[in-house]
């Protein structure tokens, strides 16, 4: 892990959403700005845009935990617009299976690293503990509702990209290639794994409403989509870009 990376990340999250308090400290907005603490779980998968051909179905979705806590800082600029912004800890992961069909890949059986084609079932695995920046427009509908919208950057502190081949046959190279044979048992069966592949930042956008129960407590519901995929550009060795989209229920608590 980068603490020196993860360092510089936090300090300037925190100088993002400090500085917008210069803007308006000459006048009495600066009395109402508002801190929340909020706590979320996340839902959803990493994944292409549109189901590809090589893959046939999804045959499994498992839950993970994925959490989130955090803290926002919102400004408000009148009655109804404002910024919000914030610093948020959390993990977007995916546990699941899908069955394929000439799905290019690269895994290891034995001592073997092969790369080609593979039809069978793949069990992926996806997990991403990340610190997120959000800058977000706020929109009050009422009292209690307030609509919220826009861009986000995440560091990843923590990451994992791994899986099983099982249940069929890689077809090495190309289509005519030589077919490996993959079980369904331990030994039988291929991994792989891509972890340090992935990348260290991700950007997106985010949209969601506040809903105030109370003077101090709400409920949140949010959905992130990440524009950048999980992998750079250059890395061909998964054939399609995986996006990571998520959505967040939650609840926050006003502290101020």
């Amino acid at each position: 892990m980068n603490y020196k990376r993860i360092y510089v990340f936090v300090s300037a999250a925190l100088l993002m959403t400090l500085s917008a308090t210069p803007a308006v400290a000459g006048n009495s907005l600066l009395d109402s700005l508002q801190l929340k603490a909020r706590v979320g779980y996340n839902i959803g998968g990493t994944a292409p845009i549109g189901l590809p051909a090589t893959i046939r179905s999804i045959d499994a979705y498992r839950l993970t935990p994925s959490f989130m806590i955090g803290i926002d800082a919102q400004l408000p600029f009148d009655a109804k617009w404002g910024l919000l912004t914030g610093l948020h800890f959390e993990n977007k992961g995916m546990d699941g299976d899908v069955t394929t069909k000439g799905y290019h890949m690269e895994v290891v059986k034995g001592e073997s690293r092969l790369n080609g084609l593979f039809t069978g079932k793949v069990q992926q695995k996806v997990k991403e503990w990340m610190l997120t920046l959000p800058i977000q427009g706020t929109y009050k509908l009422s009292n209690k509702v307030q609509l919220k919208a826009g861009p986000y950057l995440s560091m990843l502190v923590s990451k994992e990209f791994s899986g099983i081949a099982s249940d069929g046959y890689l077809r090495e190279g190309d289509p005519t290639g030589p077919k490996i044979i993959m079980g369904d048992k331990e030994g039988e069966w291929a991994t792989y794994e891509f972890d340090d592949d992935m990348r260290t930042f991700q950007f997106g956008v985010a949209a969601g409403v506040d809903w105030q129960l109370s003077c101090r407590f709400g409920v949140s519901a949010d959905l992130n989509w990440g524009l950048t995929g999980i992998f750079p550009g250059d890395f061909k060795t998964v054939e399609q870009t995986l996006y990571p989209i998520y959505g967040t229920i939650g609840v926050f608590w006003r502290i101020r």
